[in-house]
């Protein structure tokens, strides 16, 4: 079966894989949809970031080359002997995070975690096995395209639990990409009585302001200015979504005292901070890229309740043979492009 595979840095091709032997406690998926996520973006520009190239990964014990995509959802195709809640036909969606708490249900997802699509074989193919205990029933009322947003409005969703928000608190966010776009619905879905989105690209933040925030081109606006403005202080919660330094160090500066930055972006270096930053202000910094299993159950149920939409972001859909050039290079050389779905079986 054809499978986009990670070779190296901006070097993934689209090659003939087989299905590894499915285990006792593993699904065989057949692939609806998957989406393209900034993570992926990462390991194609800057990587490898998380992809285990010279030595197998601590917890799924494998190496590259991988074939890539953890944003995915399909049918069951078939089940192992130990399988129990799932039967062949079944429309799922996989949490593709792989953590030692399948052995040891007391640990945190931050006390080791991996990721199918990154640390083992993903979804940009037509059949992948996954965990009995990474597969969600996907409601009837939702589509498999839906399905494949589920993750990455998962991380949006954890965000905003991380950061304490409460119902009327004032937000920012820097970074209007997809991770950005659905921290935004996940905070108006909180009730977030006012959302600041900061970005340099006017496409971007026209489909924020699509989605209900007050937006501000950073080419023509000062942030700390902007929010003070506003509200003559800072706001309760801010993301930081753009990996960049200076994102992180405006973050803090639009942030009231005691209030929460999360950092939610993947940063491909490094760059200097100063702590004083936040020990003059009190500002709490705090950060997420896993989510718990219960906050990717609360967001299937908020997707199929309609509480969330991140449907609305998706701006082009794809086969897979395209993946390279119309989906990694375009989303590097255009920021028109939010969120890109890979048609696989392109069942619904």
């Amino acid at each position: 079966m054809k499978a986009a595979v990670y070779h190296g840095l901006r070097d993934i091709r689209v090659e003939e894989r087989e299905l590894k032997a499915l285990r006792s406690d593993e699904l065989t998926i057949r692939v609806a949809w998957a989406g393209i996520c900034g993570s992926d973006l990462h390991e194609y520009e800057a990587g490898p970031v998380f992809v285990p190239m010279d030595q197998p990964d601590a917890i799924t014990g494998e190496v590259a080359p991988l074939t890539m995509g953890h944003e995915f959802a399909g049918i069951v195709e078939a089940v192992g002997s130990a399988v129990t809640k799932y039967q062949v036909g079944d429309r799922v969606v996989v949490n593709p995070t792989l953590t030692h708490r399948q052995n040891q249900p007391d640990l945190d997802v931050y006390d080791g975690f991996s990721f199918i699509g990154l640390h083992s074989d993903g979804g940009f193919t037509s059949y992948v096995n996954a965990p009995e205990t990474n597969v969600y029933t996907l409601p009837a009322n939702l589509t498999l395209q839906e399905g494949a947003l589920v993750e990455p409005t998962a991380v949006g969703v954890q965000a905003v639990k991380e950061s304490g928000m409460k119902f009327g608190d004032t937000v920012a966010i820097f970074g209007a990409g997809p991770i950005g776009l659905v921290t935004l619905l996940a905070a108006k879905a909180a009730g977030a009585s006012k959302i600041f989105m900061f970005d340099f690209s006017a496409v971007r933040l026209a489909k924020a302001a699509e989605l209900g925030a007050s937006v501000y081109n950073l080419q023509d606006h000062d942030p700390i200015k902007v929010v003070h403005d506003e509200l003559g202080r800072g706001v309760d919660a801010t993301f930081e979504v753009a990996g960049v330094g200076p994102a992180l160090n405006s973050a803090i500066d639009v942030t009231r005292a005691r209030g929460t930055v999360v950092v939610v972006s993947i940063f491909a270096k490094g760059f200097d901070f100063n702590p004083m930053k936040l020990t003059n202000s009190g500002v709490k910094l705090t950060s997420t890229i896993a989510y718990s299993d219960a906050s990717f159950q609360q967001t299937i149920d908020l997707i199929a309740n309609g509480s969330l939409k991140p449907q609305d972001i998706v701006t082009k859909k794809i086969e897979l043979d395209q993946i390279v050039d119309e989906g990694f290079v375009t989303l590097t050389e255009d920021k028109a492009q939010v969120k890109i779905l890979v048609e696989l079986s392109g069942e619904m």
